[in-house]
């Protein structure tokens, strides 16, 4: 959508159409007549003249050209001016004709004028715009102190687009002094007069030719996004040895403000270095999935919850249930939700999904098709605490809403899960393998047209709460030190949009042997060590000089490697490699609920001890005490 004039400005703009427009005939008379003019009545001037200005009033205003701003006038705005004069002249010409014969006025006129007015018209947009991007101000304020000398990478559209916004600002806060071009292919050329110096491991003599001129850069800013990850962390590690900090441009998704505001100069975000290439989906299926439908989402105000309602309603379910037991988390997801125009029904539910009673009302008015379950207690150290809270929340909150989906004919049930669950040494990853054993036992018993029952387990999401991105964010705020577990611990990660992307995308493949587990693809698993630093290098400072990293011990049911599968879960592949199903571990269903049944009456009592003991009856592999077991390796 073009950016529209300000009404007031607007009006200006008309009325300077308007006596252009009556100033194009007189003008274009006596270019046409010289000296001859004379023989031209005046009265009859002054009359077409004006005539010709109301017409321009009448044509000018709807044609729309003042929906663009002068400031950032451009060939379309030409294409609206040549049709608005051509316009105006076409309808002048025979009113002119009828009411006097235009017996004074030269044939050849219409076409001078048209030529005048485009003159007058478009020049001074342009100009204007001329004015406002080549101000004296290229290199500096107006109060002589010069901008932030920055070193760009990247020799593209994202580049040319940066300096220009520069140009156009008074006092810009940067001043780009040269560019890397990390394909080489445009080294010695020029971008707004901004040379292209060499690739980024030329770094080192350019920085020495920089400083020759006094020019030194103090940040490195990266234009172009959807870069390996190892080569943003090689660009960190040479912005660190020169003495350079290292910010990137936005996306044009990112930007939201108004056209004419300033291009912003983001931090470089961790998940630029630690991101993966883009995983391939399959959309259409995704979107015949949820498209039309009834669907269900509980835990909607957290971080996987929440993001799972954004991508669902960009897939136009016809009505999407929202299920939290935080208000303020619901109220948010929900008014965010509300301020799409073209949402779909969305209907917010403060229930708690081991409240059975609560959900079963819940069920009966949103009688969805589809039910995402990530509602959950997650907080390791928490649960190992209160274990009595996270069984009722992870392994009857699941069993209950599972049972609601048999019961109420939900086409497809997915339970969102956690490489926690393998090989637990947690009490949290214990209740989500009970979880994940319960949904398996139910979709091995389904039968034709029953609910599918679908399990997808992944890693650690950057930047969910409680984990150890935004821990370490508030620790560099507050100085440091950021604080680890061990040296030598390792976690998956992923962002939280690939997770859902993912999730979607598991939902939609073939069920494969009944009660599979979908498994996300993590990549390789990185130490938090490496995390913790490059974050300290991110905020423009020295690891273990300016900021301290300390190392505390493994926390309560933590454990130093994560894994994935378990050992006797045989892995297929599926129609999307980032994606994997691992074959069920069998759980005998009435024996399974026997046991849960016990499990959740403990639970109801508060007895964690009896929780803990039963959890590992359920769990064999379960290890309640971390600190006498070994490393598991991960896989």
């Amino acid at each position: 959508m073009r950016a529209k004039l300000p009404l007031g400005r607007a009006k200006i703009a008309y009325g300077h159409d308007i006596f252009m427009a009556s100033m194009s005939l007189p003008l274009s008379l006596w270019l046409r007549m010289g000296s001859s003019i004379d023989t031209v009545p005046t009265e009859f001037v002054i009359q077409s003249t004006a005539l010709f200005a109301v017409v321009a009033a009448c044509v000018f205003w709807p044609m729309g050209l003042y929906r663009g701003i002068w400031r950032y006038a451009s060939m379309n705005d030409l294409i609206q001016i040549t049709k608005a004069v051509s316009l105006a002249v076409l309808i002048f010409v025979p009113i002119l004709f009828v009411t006097s014969r235009a017996e004074f006025l030269p044939r050849s006129l219409p076409i001078i004028n048209w030529f005048v007015l485009m003159a007058l018209l478009g020049g001074p947009r342009f100009i204007y715009r001329l004015i406002k991007d080549r101000h004296f101000s290229l290199t500096a304020d107006p109060t002589g102190k010069p901008g932030i000398p920055v070193l760009l990478v990247g020799a593209g559209d994202e580049a040319e687009a940066f300096i220009r916004d520069l140009h156009r600002q008074p006092g810009a806060a940067y001043r780009v002094v040269g560019i890397l071009d990390e394909k080489g292919r445009r080294v010695g050329q020029h971008i707004r007069n901004v040379p292209v110096l060499g690739k980024p491991e030329d770094l080192t003599s350019v920085m020495r030719r920089l400083a020759l001129r006094a020019e030194r850069p103090q940040r490195m800013i990266v234009t172009r996004h959807g870069l390996d990850p190892a080569f943003m962390r090689s660009l960190l590690d040479l912005a660190e040895t020169h003495g350079m900090s290292m910010a990137r441009l936005p996306r044009l998704t990112e930007l939201h403000s108004g056209i004419g505001d300033a291009i912003e100069v983001k931090p470089v975000a961790v998940e630029d270095l630690l991101g993966r290439p883009q995983a391939v989906l399959d959309r259409p299926a995704m979107e015949e999935l949820v498209k039309g439908s009834r669907v269900l989402i509980t835990g909607a105000g957290g971080t996987i919850g929440s993001e799972l309602v954004r991508q669902i309603t960009a897939l136009a379910p016809s009505r999407l249930d929202l299920v939290d037991n935080s208000e303020f988390n619901l109220y948010s997801i929900d008014l965010e939700i509300g301020e799409k125009t073209d949402g779909p029904e969305h209907v917010p539910h403060l229930a708690d999904v081991r409240d059975e009673t609560a959900m079963r009302s819940v069920f009966a008015d949103a009688r969805p098709e589809l039910v995402f379950h990530a509602a959950a207690l997650k907080h390791v150290p928490i649960v190992e605490t209160h274990v009595a809270e996270g069984v009722l929340t992870n392994v009857g909150g699941s069993r209950i809403v599972a049972d609601l989906c048999r019961e109420t004919g939900a086409r497809k049930m997915v339970l969102i899960s956690t490489d926690k669950a393998v090989n637990p040494t947690s009490a949290m990853g214990a209740t989500k393998r009970v979880a994940e054993s319960y949904c398996q036992a139910l979709d091995r018993a389904r039968g034709e047209g029953d609910c599918q029952f679908i399990t997808v387990r992944f890693g650690n999401v950057l930047g969910s709460t409680g984990s150890v991105v935004p821990l370490f964010e508030r620790q560099l705020a507050s100085g440091g030190p950021l604080t680890v577990t061990h040296r030598d611990i390792t976690r998956y990660f992923m962002t939280t949009r690939e997770a859902v992307e993912l999730v979607l995308q598991a939902s939609t493949l073939g069920a494969g042997e009944p009660g599979g587990i979908f498994v996300l693809d993590m990549g390789e698993p990185v130490r938090i060590v490496d995390l913790a630093e490059q974050m300290i290098r991110l905020a423009g400072k020295r690891p273990y000089e300016d900021v301290e990293i300390e190392f505390v011990g493994l926390r309560s049911g933590e454990k130093l490697y994560e894994e994935l599968f378990h050992d006797s879960e045989s892995l297929a592949p599926t129609d999307n490699a980032s994606i994997q199903l691992a074959t069920p571990r069998v759980a005998d269903r009435e024996v399974l609920e026997h046991a849960i049944d016990e499990l959740w009456q403990a639970a109801r009592d508060g007895n964690n001890a009896a929780c803990r003991d039963q959890l590992g009856q359920l769990v064999p592999e379960f290890q309640s005490d971390p600190s006498t077991s070994q490393p598991i390796a991960a896989k």
